[in-house]
C-alpha cells in the first residue's frame, strides 16, 4: 500500500508544477479537453500496435493531445467564438470519436471504459518494471521521470515561462518564441496526462493538474513562491486522500481530488482575503462606523451629554445593538456616563478629531 501513496505523491507532483503555468495563463480548462482526447490517441496506437503496453500508446495520446491545442487554438484565431466554446467543441468530438472507436471495433479487447475514465491507483503496484535490480511499480517510474522532466523544463526555461505567461507582448519584442514555449508546455502536460491518467482516470487527472495551483494562487504573489506551495498542498492532498481512501475503502483517486477541493474551499474561504475574512472585515468596519458616529453626534454642541434614548433614536439602534456600542466605547475611555446621560471624554474628542482628518469630514 505504501507503493500506492507513493504513485499518488510523484503523479500530484509531477501534474501541479504544470498546473501553475496552466492556471496563470487561463488554460486549466484545456487540460481538461487534453486529459479526454488523449484516449483517442491510445485507441488509434492500439489499433496499429494490437498491443496495451506499447509505449506508441504514450506517443499516440501525446499527438493528439497537441491537435487538440492546436484545434483550439486555430478556433479561437478566428475570433469566431470564444475559447470556452472552442474547448467545448473540440474535445467532445474527439473524445466521443474515441468512445465510437472502441465500442464499434475494440469490443473484444481489455480496454475498460470505466477504468480510464474513473482510475484505481491500487491497480498501479500490479504492472511492475525492473529498475536496477529493483521492482517497481511502473507507472511509479513513469511518472517520477516525467517529475524530474517537467522540473527540468520549468528551470530551464524559467524566465521565458514568466514573460510568456505575464507580458506575452514584451518576451515577443524580447525575441522569445512565446508559441515554442507554449507548445512545449502542452506538450509535457500532454504527456504527463496520459501517464497520470493510467493511475487517476482521465476525469480526475485534472484536479491533480489544477487544485494545487489554485490553492497556492490564493496565499502567495510570486511565480517561485506559488511554485513551491503548489508542491506542499499537492504532497498534503495526496497524503489525506491516501489516508481517507484507505480508511472509508473508497477511491483513493477520488478521495485525493475530494479532499484537494476541502483544502481549496478552507484556503478560499479563510485566507486574509477571503470569503469569511471579507465578511468578517465589512462588519467589524460597521461596528467602527457605528460607533464613530455616535462619538461625533456627541462631539456637537447640542448633544454634548446626550440620553440613551437619544442615541438609539438617532441611530435607530435597538437595546442589544446599543449597549454593545456603549459598552465598548466606556471601556475604552471614549464617553463617561452621568445622571444625565453620556458624555465624550477628551481621548473621545481626539479621536473624532482624527476621524475628521482621516475622513476628511466637515467639522461640526
Amino acid at each position: 500500500m505504501i507503493e500506492v501513496w507513493f504513485v499518488l505523491i510523484v503523479t500530484a507532483l509531477a501534474t501541479s508544477i504544470l498546473g501553475v503555468f496552466l492556471v496563470l495563463k487561463g488554460l486549466s480548462m484545456t487540460t481538461d479537453a487534453i486529459s479526454h482526447t488523449i484516449l483517442l490517441g491510445i485507441v488509434l496506437a492500439f489499433f496499429i500496435t494490437q498491443d496495451l503496453r506499447s509505449p506508441w500508446l504514450i506517443i499516440g495520446a501525446g499527438l493528439i493531445g497537441l491537435l487538440t491545442v492546436y484545434l483550439i487554438q486555430v478556433i479561437i484565431n478566428t475570433r469566431l467564438i470564444k475559447q470556452d466554446a472552442a474547448i467545448g467543441i473540440v474535445f467532445t468530438a474527439l473524445f466521443a470519436l474515441a468512445i465510437i472507436l472502441v465500442s464499434r471495433y475494440a469490443d473484444n479487447v481489455h480496454l475498460d471504459l470505466d477504468v480510464v475514465l474513473m482510475g484505481e491507483v491500487l491497480f498501479a503496484p500490479l504492472n511492475r518494471i525492473e529498475i536496477f535490480g529493483f521492482s517497481v511499480p511502473n507507472a511509479l517510474w513513469q511518472l517520477s521521470l516525467l517529475l524530474v522532466i517537467n522540473c527540468g523544463f520549468v528551470a530551464l526555461f524559467y524566465k521565458e515561462l514568466k514573460l510568456s505567461t505575464f507580458d506575452p507582448t514584451y518576451a515577443y519584442i524580447a525575441g522569445f518564441s512565446t508559441t515554442l514555449i507554449y507548445y512545449l508546455l502542452m506538450t509535457l502536460v500532454s504527456i504527463t496526462a496520459v501517464t497520470a491518467f493510467d493511475a487517476v482516470g482521465s476525469i480526475l487527472v485534472i484536479n491533480f493538474f489544477v487544485a494545487p495551483a489554485l490553492t497556492a494562487y490564493l496565499l502567495v504573489k510570486r511565480l517561485s513562491h506559488m511554485i513551491w506551495v503548489s508542491f506542499i498542498f499537492a504532497f498534503i492532498n495526496s497524503t489525506l486522500g491516501y489516508l481517507a481512501g484507505d480508511h472509508l475503502d473508497v477511491s483513493m483517486s477520488g478521495a485525493t481530488s475530494f479532499v484537494a477541493f476541502i483544502v481549496f474551499m478552507l484556503v478560499f474561504l479563510l485566507n486574509p482575503k477571503g470569503f469569511v475574512s471579507t465578511k468578517v472585515k465589512q462588519h467589524n468596519q460597521k461596528k467602527v462606523f457605528a460607533r464613530a458616529m455616535i462619538l461625533m453626534l456627541m462631539n456637537e454642541d447640542e448633544h454634548r451629554t446626550i440620553s440613551r434614548r437619544g442615541i438609539q433614536s438617532h441611530f435607530n439602534l435597538d437595546d442589544k445593538s446599543f449597549k454593545k456600542h456603549i459598552e465598548h466605547l466606556l471601556l475604552n475611555g471614549y464617553v463617561e456616563q452621568n445622571t444625565d446621560g453620556y458624555t465624550l471624554t477628551r481621548r473621545g474628542e481626539e479621536y473624532t478629531h482624527y476621524t475628521r482628518i482621516k475622513y476628511e469630514l466637515p467639522a461640526s
